[in-house]
């Protein structure tokens, strides 16, 4: 009867952590198209940018971690795709691009891998 109740709770968690990752995807994305409608001087970009750079610092944190589950080369690929996220959040920020397209579309195929 625990073992049940315990399986069932870690698979709550799991799911919930997954759905509370994809929220904090749709919140960044909707940052990001904000932020295009406003323009990469405007309020909207600054916190777009801020928030998507912190949002892929948090992942990547965790997936380089030892006791995360997933496997290590879903793991490395998720780490690297963070890592061109960053790169390219730096880019807007130091005004070498002018679209933030990109980042919106790396960050909709995520969040929409999240949901499977």
């Amino acid at each position: 009867m625990y073992s049940f109740s315990y399986a069932q709770t870690i698979d709550d968690l799991c799911v919930d952590q997954r759905s509370d990752e994809r929220q904090a995807m749709d919140i960044v994305i909707a940052q990001l198209e904000r932020a295009r409608e406003k323009g990469l001087k405007s309020r909207e970009a600054v916190e777009a940018i801020f928030n998507t750079r912190r949002l892929w610092s948090f992942f990547i944190e965790s997936l380089a971690d030892d006791a995360n589950e997933l496997p290590p080369s879903l793991r490395a690929d998720l780490i690297s795709i963070g890592i061109w996220v960053i790169k390219e959040v730096e880019r807007v920020r130091q005004r070498e691009t002018e679209t933030l397209d990109a980042l919106i579309d790396v960050n909709a195929m995520v969040r929409d891998g999240l949901k499977g």
